[in-house]
């Protein structure tokens, strides 16, 4: 009788490691995210140039070499040339002292050494790869964009085209850096002027070029939902990334978002804001700002646009058959909005 005791007591034991192991799988499955998928095995041709290193090698830039430029690197040679810094083009008469005096520049030339001081180029082109070996995979038919990075005296971060994206470096040297200040930049900008936010903002920036908002969208709702799905989109691309670093928020900011979703859902709710067509309205829940002002100081800017990214979030996990093409290609927001589920508690 013991040992047949002793074997019940064992067959029960093992029943409930079991049952365990059995609850901490599902929890597990429950908790996992669908977006961090294997793509080691996909294969993308992307090329990072460095824009920037051409230039500044070579600061004489006689006629011959502005033409090895233009042929190098072509539609960025005039974006950069034309948009980013002004100075018109090689058949301008004024062009060529232009451009000499701009590499030629006590300040812009600083801001070259330090970029290659605070940015590793090589991590930068790793990160790159791994967003778009997930762009590939879930847009196969899709161009992959080259990468340019140039040093462009504090004009645009980023700057896109068919196929290219390019990337200013000054504007990423850190939110100590001591020339923000200088330009009269607030602190909630500086804050995300750093390296690490480079590959984030690209390709928010890439997803709203190749998926504009719905003309016809007018609402608050409707503008924070399509802010949803580019972050989303960022989500999907670099889905091992922490979501402060993905919308710019500090721990504190996003801990105040988590604890406040539901209040400052029901208060755009209440007040009737969710459906304003006031363009006012639309800039102070979806635009960056030091915060936002109808809730507290310690709430950040574009709380908007992070509610629409958990609106977001829900829709894809009740509507689990919905790709993230389906998604992008989505410009009813408001049906997006019914089928998502949301109510925050």
């Amino acid at each position: 009788m013991d040992s047949l005791e002793k074997t019940k007591d064992w067959i029960t034991v093992m029943k409930r490691c079991l049952l365990v192991v059995c609850v901490v799988c599902v929890v597990c499955s429950c908790q996992r995210n669908p977006l961090k998928i294997d793509v080691s095995d996909v294969e993308i041709e992307l090329a990072v140039k460095s824009y920037d290193d051409a230039l500044f090698a070579d600061r004489a830039l006689t006629k011959e070499r502005i033409s090895e430029l233009q042929q190098e690197y072509g539609r960025f040679f005039e974006l950069f040339n034309y948009h980013m810094i002004g100075v018109g083009g090689p058949e301008d008469a004024g062009f060529l002292p232009q451009l000499k005096s701009f590499v030629s520049d006590t300040m812009i030339v600083s801001l070259k050494q330090k970029a290659d001081q605070l940015i590793d180029k090589k991590a930068l082109e790793h990160d790159f790869t791994l967003a778009f070996k997930h762009y590939h995979y879930y847009f196969p038919k899709k161009v992959v964009p080259t990468i340019y990075t140039c040093i462009s005296g504090f004009n645009q971060s980023v700057v896109l085209a068919d196929s290219l994206i390019g990337i200013s470096l000054d504007k990423y040297l850190g939110a100590d850096s001591p020339y923000y200040p200088s330009l009269g930049l607030a602190k909630y900008k500086t804050r995300n002027m750093h390296p690490q936010k480079i590959v984030s903002d690209a390709l928010y920036f890439w997803a709203m070029t190749e998926y504009p908002i719905n003309l016809t969208a007018s609402k608050v709702i409707e503008n924070m939902v399509y802010q949803g799905t580019l972050y989303y989109f960022v989500d999907a691309m670099m889905p091992e990334v922490h979501d402060t670093l993905k919308i710019g928020y500090t721990a504190k900011q996003l801990a105040f978002c988590q604890t406040s979703e539901a209040a400052m859902w029901s208060y755009l709710a209440e007040q009737n804001l969710l459906f304003s067509t006031k363009r006012m309205d639309i800039k102070r829940y979806v635009d960056d700002g030091p915060y936002t002002a109808s809730f507290t100081t310690e709430s950040p800017g574009r709380v908007g646009a992070w509610l629409g990214w958990q609106i977001v979030r829900a829709y894809m996990k009740k509507n689990p058959e919905v790709s993230l093409k389906q998604l992008m290609e989505q410009q009813d927001y408001l049906s997006l909005l019914n089928q998502s589920g949301y109510q925050p508690n």
